[in-house]
């Protein structure tokens, strides 16, 4: 038997892999527990450097910096969506008049580290005298950069449709927005779905670059929290929180991109019509 991209193992080649699963597996819980040790041997679980976070301020600190944090990426996601739709269809367009800007902009913007970006987007109004708040210069570096990649995505997943779709659509005397609108795009949306949520995903995690021009993020507050010499600059327990923070809302961000996916990819069950009672006239029949 054989898969469509490969050939599938055989008894050897399944010992092989199930060798090589289980050493895998050794050397990680081998590497986490080195990790643990050595946070361990150096002090970093001790309860001084852990106790601040009792305090209701430090948890405030927390909370504000998530509340930063889910503000400039709920801001940057909607406009790096629309970016990357109005790019998207200039991609597609028929017209070199918009179709040949887009394909530039798009290039450029991919092309430019996202840190510089951020750095245009507070330095440059500043040195013209238009100071310009830490949020937006961070959200337009995010949306940027961001809606760039998601155009290509997006004109990615509209192509990927089959091309008979559109032509079939074309033969029945539709225009060409209907034919996006009615035919592509509902089709296109379902496939292009898992790379939406991990581009939003790398959205919200590129939000602590905001650090760098001293935006009031989560990274910036756990960099406060771990810098207190009283409780023996607990760096290594601030990041650990910080960090599992992070990961809990890309973890949401992800459920709720799956449950859409199985909602919007689910088919409706058929209805079985009720047996039709036998008559008189049926029956003498």
């Amino acid at each position: 038997m054989s898969s469509v991209l490969y050939d599938l193992p055989g008894p050897r080649g399944r010992r092989r892999n199930a060798l090589i699963g289980v050493v895998a597996t050794i050397a990680i819980v081998a590497l986490i527990a080195w990790v643990v040790y050595r946070f361990w041997k150096t002090g970093q679980f001790e309860a001084r450097k852990w106790d601040q976070f009792k305090f209701k301020a430090v948890q405030m600190e927390i909370v504000r910096g998530v509340t930063a944090t889910l503000q400039a990426a709920g801001i940057a996601a909607v406009l790096a969506l629309l970016f990357g739709a109005v790019f998207a269809a200039g991609r597609l367009s028929d017209h070199a008049l918009l179709r040949v800007p887009s394909v530039w902009v798009v290039e450029l913007f991919r092309a430019i580290p996202l840190l510089i970006l951020i750095f245009f987007g507070y330095n440059v109004p500043t040195q013209y005298g238009w100071p310009i708040d830490k949020m937006w210069a961070l959200v337009i570096g995010l949306t940027l950069y961001n809606g760039s990649v998601l155009a290509e995505i997006f004109r990615a997943g509209i192509n990927a449709v089959a091309k008979g779709q559109s032509e079939a659509a074309y033969a029945i005397g539709m225009r060409k927005n209907q034919v996006m609108r009615l035919i592509l795009l509902p089709q296109a949306f379902r496939a292009m779905l898992p790379a939406i949520v991990s581009q939003l995903v790398v959205l919200l995690k590129d939000t602590a670059l905001g650090f760098i021009i001293t935006y009031p993020e989560l990274l910036t507050a756990g960099k406060t929290i771990g810098g207190r010499l009283a409780f023996g600059l607990p760096y290594v327990p601030a990041y650990l929180v910080i960090g599992a923070i992070y990961i809990a809302m890309c973890g949401a961000l992800s459920v709720f991109a799956w449950w859409l996916q199985r909602r919007l990819t689910r088919v409706p069950k058929a209805k079985i019509a009720a047996p039709v009672p036998l008559t008189d006239v049926t029956r003498q029949v």
